[in-house]
């Protein structure tokens, strides 16, 4: 078997989550987050569309964690992001972290939003 060491360069990846918080480049943050190579921060929610806009201008995919179950994205959001160009993928939020970690380890342009689980 070949073990590659995987390099992140400036993006954190998500090393574990659990009830309100995530681990994100050895620190807690609780409640929501988003991250991405530029940086890590909380988030309101759905209804901080501002903050996923600029996530659009460095992404070609945000991944949004709805939580500790897939749900739908509000209509608003998903019509506001779609016409900001950048592709969007809701799924519950474990999912969401791991998809995220993988292809940040490729080198993609990723970024990601969660709700806590």
């Amino acid at each position: 078997m070949r073990l590659n060491e995987i390099v992140f360069n400036d993006a954190k990846p998500v090393e574990g989550y659990g009830p309100g918080f995530f681990r994100i480049g050895g620190h807690v943050i609780q409640g929501a987050v988003i991250t991405s190579p530029s940086g890590t921060c909380t988030w309101s929610g759905f209804d901080d569309i501002a903050a996923l806009e600029e996530l659009a201008a460095e992404s070609d995919v945000i991944f949004i964690g709805t939580g500790a179950e897939i749900a739908h994205l509000p209509r608003g959001l998903r019509e506001q992001l779609e016409a900001a160009g950048v592709g969007i993928e809701a799924m519950a939020s474990p999912a969401a972290a791991r998809t995220y970690n993988v292809l940040l380890s490729e080198g993609r342009r990723v970024a990601l939003a969660m709700l806590p689980i």
